[in-house]
Parts: C-alpha cells; structure tokens; sequence
C-alpha cells in the first residue's frame, strides 16, 4: 500500500470511516478526503478511491459484495454501491449498484434508482425508483415512468439496448418515458420484460409493457400499450453497409432526445437547485449540472458522426456548422411566465413541506405539474421545431 494510502486512510479514520481492512485500500493521491464524510461511511475491503472530483456524502457503503473501483463519482447519502468500477457518475441518495457493476461517464441515478448485479451503463439516466434487474447492458438511454417505491420503472434481467450499428455509428439513444412529465413522477411506470431488448435510437410512452424476450424495434408513443412480437423469421438478403432507409426517424429521434436532456439541464438548474441541504449538497447539483452537459455533447458529436455518414449515401444537404452553432448558442429557459409561476409554486411547497425533492414533487397538484410540464414540453418543442425544419424533416 503507498504511503499517501496510508496517510490517507488514518485522517478518514480520525474523521470516521469505517474500512473493514485498511490494509487493502488504496486512495488516490489526487482524492481530497475533505470530500468524503465521515459520518456512517463503510469501505470495504479491496476497494480503490481514485479522483479529485470524487465526492462521497454520509451512511454510503462501497464494495460490501466485492471490491470496488470509484473514479470521479459523485455519490448522495445512503447510497450502496456494492461492487465493481464506476467512473464519471452520479448516485443521488438511496441509489445502488450491485456486485459486478460497469458504470462510465454522463450517468446518472437519482433517487431510490437502483440496479442488481453485473450491469453496464454509460450516458444513462435513471429517473426516482427507477430499477434494473441483473445481467443488463442499457447505455445510452434515459429512462423515467413511476411514482415511487412500490410502482416504479423496471428492467427485467438480460436485458439489452442495442446501440451500435453496423454502419459504425452510435446515433442510438431511446428515451422510455420523457423528461417533463417523468420528472413530475406522477406517471405509469414501464416495464421491460426480461431476456429481451431494445433496438435505439427508440422512444417509448409511459405505461408500456414489453413482453419478456421480445427485441422491440420501433417507437410506441401511445401510453400504457402491451408490445410483444413473434418468431422471427429467416432472413437471407443482399445487404451493402451505408444504406439506410430509415435515416429521417434517427435524426428526428436524436434531436428529441438532445432536446430532452436541455430540458433536464434546466430542471436541474431552476428547480433542483432549489433543494440544496444537507442530504442532497452542492457537490451533487454542480455533478448532475455537468454530467448532463457531457450527455448532450456526447449526443451532439455521434449526431455529427450520422450526419456525414448519411450525406455520403443519400440527397440530405446539411451545413452542420449551422445546426452545431444553434446548440451552442442555445439559452432558451422556457416560456418566462410559465417558468417562474412553476418555481413560485415550488418555493411555497418547500415553505411548507421541507426541502426533501421526492416529498415536495410527489405533493403537487394536477394543475401545478401540469404547469412545469407545459413549461418543459415547451423547452423540447422548440428546439425540436427549429433544427426538424431546417432540416425539412416534418417533426412528430
């Protein structure tokens, strides 16, 4: 073990951290130990503490099921993270991971968001109570759908989003459920059934059931339907890489999802920065900030990639500097009225309920959630109009 290991692991010991085996620890030389708690947190043995971003909050459990890499993460209170290596990620409070976990940049789980064993995620996000069986490969996605513990979004085991392409590009990202009523978790949750999978780029309604081991291809936007498809069936056809007949919906589904996460962006700045304390601190809301611009840049760049790939094979003309400049420029909040009518009704729900996020979003009103999803919606819809008709694809 290196001396700064050492060091390191007496001052977390003064502080109140809990290691089973000090002896096996390492912690980086970049970790600053002012960012982890010392109140009720356990290490466990085998576990590796790396970055100087890292930010570890109070009662968290790492590696109790096996060791554990940590790497840049942003971890909320109670959280358990039970084995594995996570990098460039954010766990609000009560999230967990089971033993196995493979976890990298742009992913986010809030609230009570939780995921069993041996499962990769990269650029997710896990709305409230949102949960995934064990055996699962789900990048690139953001899923919402349920209101709480006992009616939450689920993921069935082996399950998989497929979001490569044989013609080498990831413009593949589905959006299960949408960011401004799922945030409102005042939806019906969706189930993916297990031993299935879901081909990107796709997106889904609130109340949809997949059957389980079924492959399900295209968008269903109608709420609360049962999809499940047949045998498939044999297939033996000339096929030449580049063609794509169905590049139009891509785009579209693309740009809507890019759409959402600049949603999420502002949710993230005007309504959860609302709820700073001591269970969900600054350190967290400046992760989730960043974590969701690294999600739209990662979007943006693999659009980029599609996009010149298409103009080789097909008759779209497209000055991508354009589209790439109105992104950057973007600093459309919303419709003004609608959006400081909605934080006027959340600071006067915090003044009477506490500052607990899940309490003060679960207690509102029809017409007050109503209120922040016209607000929201208005955001997507937009920039979703703006770039489909410069692009003169008929939005959806």
């Amino acid at each position: 073990m290196k001396n700064m290991s050492i060091d390191k692991i007496r001052k977390l010991t003064d502080k109140g951290v809990k290691f089973s085996n000090p002896e096996t620890i390492e912690i980086g030389n970049d970790v600053d130990i002012e960012r982890i708690s010392g109140n009720g947190v356990k290490i466990y043995s085998g576990c590796r503490i790396f970055g100087r971003n890292t930010y570890i909050s109070h009662n968290v459990r790492l590696g109790y099921e096996s060791p554990l890499v940590i790497n840049n993460c942003q971890v909320g209170p109670n959280a358990d993270l039970k084995g594995g290596f996570l990098k460039d990620a954010v766990f609000l409070e009560n999230a967990s991971m089971g033993n196995g976990a493979h976890v990298r940049e742009g992913t986010i789980l809030e609230e009570n968001a939780s995921c069993a064993h041996t499962v990769g995620l990269k650029q997710t996000i896990l709305f409230p109570f949102v949960t995934l069986g064990s055996l699962i490969n789900f990048c690139d996605c953001l899923m919402s759908g349920g209101t709480g513990g006992k009616n939450h979004s689920e993921i069935g085991s082996s399950y998989i989003h497929f979001n490569f392409t044989p013609n080498q590009d990831k413009a593949t990202p589905s959006l299960i459920g949408d960011v401004p009523r799922g945030v409102m978790l005042n939806q019906r949750p969706v189930f993916l059934g297990g031993q299935g999978g879901l081909v990107g780029p796709c997106r889904l309604g609130f109340g949809i059931v997949i059957a389980a081991g079924t492959v399900w291809r295209k968008d269903e936007l109608r709420n609360s339907r049962l999809l499940m498809t047949g045998e498939t069936k044999e297939l033996n056809i000339p096929y030449s890489p580049g063609i794509r007949t169905s590049y139009k919906r891509i785009i579209k589904n693309n740009i809507i999802y890019i759409a959402n996460l600049i949603a999420l962006s502002r949710w993230y700045t005007d309504i959860r920065s609302m709820f700073v304390s001591e269970n969900f601190p600054e350190p967290l809301l400046y992760a989730l900030k960043e974590n969701i611009s690294i999600a739209v840049l990662e979007r943006i760049e693999k659009l980029e990639v599609f996009f010149y790939k298409i103009m080789e094979t097909t008759d779209l003309s497209l000055n991508w500097n354009k589209v790439n400049a109105y992104f950057k420029n973007l600093t459309y909040k919303g419709d003004s009225a609608l959006r400081e009518a909605f934080m006027g009704k959340i600071s006067s729900a915090i003044e009477k309920k506490g500052n607990n996020y899940l309490t003060v979003i679960k207690g509102l009103e029809n017409k007050e959630t109503a209120m922040g999803t016209m607000w929201l919606q208005g955001i997507i819809d937009k920039i979703t109009d703006n770039l489909l008709k410069n692009l003169t694809i008929q939005a959806c």
